[in-house]
């Protein structure tokens, strides 16, 4: 029987830096929706890559001396190096890069201009070069990027537009027919009112002041703007060249699924749906805007010192465990939230202790009690339906909730199922009737029924854990259960083998310990990102001072200036640390955020005389610890003949404020 299609795609990840664990949800998220409907019996095509073009890239790439396509060959590598190692089983990863996605976007540019869709104007706006965005004036929020909230800038050039306007009915028309094209309903809200309604405005879709792009083969001074580009690598990476497709976008286009974040909700169903009809070609089926993963409260942001990084993750935690916690803590259409100790309480108490607890004690007491074999004996009780029933009905509840994206539900309905096979141990005491001969039939049947649980809880737990998946089914000499069979119980042949593994699935954490070696692992990064950069050598030592002096001579280039933030903070509140001479510790408020920062000042400065001052704040360094306390920035002062004076600014401004 052939088996039906299914497409699927992460947003190409944007080749800027190292993603944080935030990005790297997304892409975790999808493999499970991928690896799911591998698992019902579908021929799934799964797609990632990266976003390669654009003015930030050029920037980023000369101001560490390479050329943009060197910046983003290391940074893509990088990417897909993670990638693999969250055992992400993805079909193709593209890059904006690749010869055959370049060759189509430029043949869709030429017949977009062809047939009138595309025209020639300039531009005069503001431009936020993070969010490669256009903006005017109306649409600033406090004079910044209504996106990101960072500075924009004044830009004014020729360009190539796009007549947006032309096809706004028509996508109203299509959210009307297509009720679920944008799922959570929230975020088809907020396209509505917050742009169609207020009306369409046509797109920059061109650019002129700057060149790493792909260049419009009619005019050699423009490069396709970013997300003209980005977005049709869906149906690229299928062999589609701009013109017609091949064998596998005639088999797998439109897309079932693009999952993206919320964040880019509107690109994806306002320009990615428009520039389609324009094209010609059909629609995606749906568009999932998943939330974001917060770290105390706040999206993760290199720049605020709070990342999260998989490659940290995976050391302590392995990969299974991440990829679990990930999935388990992220709601439908609520922001989830991750920290060390998060992910460790959940690795303990649910890995460990309710799953890996439950395959171990089962698998030892068959090893223990019958040599490893595993018999139905058919003895039964009442006290087995009700764990029969859970495990019967848990495939239809588990494919409810990931149809519907709701994914954590999903892996909740298999851990109460889990939880119950651990209180049927409770309920039957195979160690009581362990001892009776009698009711040696009794207790096989009780091993018996566990085990079925058991392969039944680890074949749909296999998208979530795969590695894990594998071995506990191996542990069983099972296989993965057919889809269509896991409302059934009893299929595990009797007088199958049971080998108990010497290792255990998931190791407990000491949580304090843990929190321990993270301190010191980021107070080790903190304190080498501190170091001086751009010259391989360190300078020589100052007997005078005792520290390391740099060449007053010494330049930067402007990108290096920019990697750092400055912000306006004001001190509320500062004390002497019991423990130290020289440090005062100082609680900042920096715009709605206060943060603790301490400095070494208390020789020049009273704690009275810090209150009340509006200081400078650098804002993206790495948290450090000093003297016991976590400090979290750095105030910044001027040196004159030993005597030290705190920045301030001249006028009084609102705290947090940009300083550049």
């Amino acid at each position: 029987m052939k088996k039906p299609e299914y497409y699927l795609t992460t947003a190409i990840a944007y080749t800027s830096g190292t993603p944080h664990i935030g990005n790297v949800y997304e892409i975790v998220l999808t493999d499970f929706l991928a690896r799911f409907k591998r698992l019902e019996g579908y021929d799934v095509r799964f797609q990632t890559g990266t976003d390669e073009h654009g003015q930030k890239i050029e920037e980023k790439a000369a101001a560490v001396n390479l050329t943009p396509k060197q910046f983003v060959d290391k940074v893509a590598g990088d990417i897909k190096r993670i990638w693999d190692e969250m055992d992400i089983s993805y079909d193709r990863f593209i890059r904006t890069t690749d010869s055959d996605h370049v060759a189509a976007v430029q043949k869709l540019f030429e017949k977009l201009y062809r047939q009138g869709d595309i025209y020639k104007g300039s531009y005069k706006g503001w431009y936020c070069t993070p969010c490669e965005s256009f903006w005017t004036e109306s649409q600033l929020v406090d004079g910044k990027c209504p996106d990101c909230g960072r500075e924009v800038k004044e830009a004014e050039e020729e360009a190539y537009f796009f007549r947006m306007s032309k096809y706004a009915d028509k996508l109203l028309k299509y959210y009307e027919d297509h009720p679920d094209f944008i799922v959570p309903l929230s975020r088809k809200n907020e396209m509505i009112n917050n742009f169609l309604k207020p009306g369409l405005q046509d797109l920059c879709v061109s650019r002129s002041t700057f060149k790493w792009g792909i260049p419009v083969t009619f005019d050699s001074k423009h490069v396709v703007y970013v997300w003209l580009d980005a977005l049709f690598n869906y149906v690229t990476g299928l062999g589609f060249d701009g013109e017609k497709g091949g064998t596998l976008y005639e088999k797998y286009w439109p897309a079932d699924v693009h999952v993206i974040g919320k964040d880019i909700v509107r690109f994806h169903t306002i320009y990615w749906p428009i520039f389609l009809m324009a094209a010609g070609l059909p629609l995606p089926k749906q568009v999932f805007g998943h939330p974001w993963l917060l770290q105390d409260g706040g999206k993760m942001s290199k720049s605020k010192g709070n990342v999260i990084y998989a490659d940290d993750l995976i050391k302590y935690f392995g990969v299974d465990a991440v990829r679990a916690y990930l999935l388990r803590e992220m709601p439908f259409d609520n922001d989830g939230t991750i920290s060390w100790e998060a992910v460790a309480e959940k690795t303990n108490a649910e890995l460990a202790n309710i799953y890996g607890n439950l395959v171990s004690r089962t698998a030892a007491m068959s090893q223990k009690y019958f040599g490893g074999v595993v018999e139905n004996a058919s003895v039964t009780e009442a006290v087995d339906d009700e764990l029969i029933a859970a495990a019967t009905s848990l495939r239809d509840k588990v494919k409810k909730a990931v149809d519907a994206f709701k994914v954590a539900d999903a892996i909740d309905e298999i851990f109460l199922v889990l939880r119950r096979a651990n209180k049927y141990i409770d309920e039957t005491t195979p160690w009581i009737l362990a001892k009776d001969a009698a009711k040696a039939d009794r207790l096989k049947t009780v091993l018996y029924n566990l085990t079925e649980t058991i392969i039944i809880c680890t074949t749909l737990l296999g998208p979530v854990m795969p590695k894990t998946a594998e071995k506990v089914l191996a542990t069983y000499s099972a296989e993965k259960r057919d889809f269509a069979d896991l409302d059934k119980f009893g299929l595990l042949k009797s007088g199958t083998t049971v080998t108990q593994t010497a290792e255990k699935l998931f190791n407990r954490i000491d949580i304090e310990k843990l929190l321990s070696e993270v301190e010191a692992m980021y107070s080790e990064r903190a304190g080498e990102s501190g170091k001086a950069k751009g010259s391989e050598k360190e300078a020589p030592a100052s007997e005078e001072k005792g520290g390391v002096q740099k060449p007053e001579n010494e330049l930067i280039g402007i990108g290096d200036f920019f990697k750092v933030k400055l912000k306006t903070g004001v001190v509320v509140a500062s004390e002497h640390l019991p423990n130290s001479k020289k440090l005062l510790k100082n609680t900042v408020r920096i715009g709605d955020e206060t943060r603790t920062i301490l400095s070494g000042i208390s020789k020049w400065y009273t704690p009275e005389e810090m209150v009340g001052k509006t200081v400078v704040v650098a804002y993206n360094l790495k948290p450090a610890k000093l003297a016991g306390v976590m400090s979290e920035g750095m105030l910044l002062c001027a040196e004159d003949d030993g005597n030290v004076v705190l920045l301030t600014t001249e006028k009084e401004v609102r705290s947090g404020s940009d300083i550049s």
